[in-house]
């Protein structure tokens, strides 16, 4: 089949073997999106989706600038009508990330978000009203040069593969997005990027994991349906940081019913905790004990909300004892250790001062701006690949 370039059982095979975190299975095509490139060598892009009505140009841009301030680096908007549809220049215009547009149904409102200057759009090619206006919005996406999303979520598989396979299987969501495939490569559009999501974390990674075997096409990563933070931040991490760090992702959204400033948040937990990007403190702290002489969770939620705005990736722990806190703390570029009425406050595993508590948070922003990352001691952890 043209474009696709499938593994054979020997090239598997070669690839059994457990990768180190984040290394490439095998090379991914890339795929520019407006400023942001996708796959190759280029580090996994977070995205995410406005809540406000489209057509409120002004309220939509409020929040996509909340969203680029959070480190969102790909927004995508619904356009449901053609007052959505008018909107969007102005949307363009205000922002300055790449815009994405969700069309389903009306393959005429695709065609308006591509007019409108929108640098991707995300469709489902068999939900367009028939195969010649999929043509049209294939051929109107060639010629504007940009890329399609073909997104298959397991909730709206097609009712043939459902009776096939006996409901919506992983291997029913692989087979709809070649069938996808091929229709665009068909037209001559490989400017492609993929996405199989399910609010099932193990038939999406099934999914993903198969089409990886199956195309080089970027993928796009996605627990749909997740929930609210509760819950859908355990089934994003375990789903989309399973497939990370197996190799298999170019780009994600973390679907939460929350704020989309929420997802681009825990988007970034999930690459830093698989040191696969950086952006902002790593906070790590201990659990307490009963050996505890501070209000440790207080401490740590003090701390947290001060370091909120730094932008430079420290390695930052909280500890709740002088009994194991420094041992544990060793690794942190910097450190505060909780104690009776006082605490340590560390460097790179050193001891440099010890403080009342209520000097621990100014001295550790005081260290937060002074530290230089690339003065680490050799062998300190270092995240890869900063935003």
């Amino acid at each position: 089949m043209q474009g696709l370039n499938v593994i054979t059982p020997r090239q598997n095979s070669e690839n059994a073997s457990r990768s180190p975190i984040g290394d490439r299975k095998r090379r991914v095509r890339e795929v520019r999106i407006g400023a942001v490139t996708i796959g190759g060598d280029y580090p996994v892009a977070i995205q995410s989706m406005t809540l406000t009505d489209t057509r409120d140009a002004a309220a939509t841009l409020e929040q996509i600038h909340r969203l680029e301030e959070a480190g969102c680096e790909i927004i995508r908007v619904a356009v449901p009508d053609d007052e959505a549809a008018a909107a969007l220049p102005a949307i363009k215009r205000g922002m300055s990330m790449p815009l994405v547009a969700d069309i389903h149904f009306h393959y005429k409102l695709a065609l308006k978000a591509i007019d409108a200057g929108v640098d991707k759009i995300r469709i489902n090619p068999g939900n367009l009203g028939g195969e010649e206006r999929a043509k049209v919005v294939t051929r109107a996406a060639r010629e504007a040069g940009i890329p399609m999303r073909v997104g298959v979520n397991s909730g709206s598989l097609e009712k043939d593969l459902i009776d096939k396979y006996g409901g919506p299987t992983p291997q029913g969501m692989v087979e709809s997005a070649l069938r996808h495939i091929r229709f665009l490569e068909d037209e001559g559009f490989e400017n492609i990027v993929l996405s199989l999501k399910a609010s099932n974390v193990p038939r999406m990674i099934e999914a993903y994991t198969l089409m990886r075997e199956q195309c080089d096409y970027p993928l796009h990563l996605g627990v749909t349906e997740a929930g609210p933070p509760s819950t859908g931040i355990i089934k994003s991490a375990m789903g989309i940081g399973f497939l990370l760090a197996n190799g298999i992702g170019e780009t994600l959204r973390v679907s939460l019913t929350a704020d989309p400033v929420e997802e681009v948040r825990v988007g970034w937990e999930i690459l830093k905790a698989l040191g696969l990007r950086s952006r902002g403190p790593n906070l790590v702290a201990c659990p307490s004990c009963g050996r505890c002489e501070v209000d440790l969770i207080d401490l740590t939620t003090r701390v947290e909300k001060a370091i909120a705005g730094l932008k430079k990736p420290l390695h930052i722990a909280v500890m709740g004892c002088v009994v194991n806190g420094p041992g544990e703390a060793r690794e942190a570029d910097l450190a505060v250790v909780g104690g009776k009425n006082k605490g340590l406050l560390m460097k790179s595993g050193k001891i440099i001062a010890t403080l009342a508590e209520e000097d621990l948070i100014p001295a550790l922003l005081e260290e937060c701006e002074k530290f230089d990352v690339s003065d680490r001691p050799h062998g300190t952890p270092k995240l890869i690949a900063s935003a």
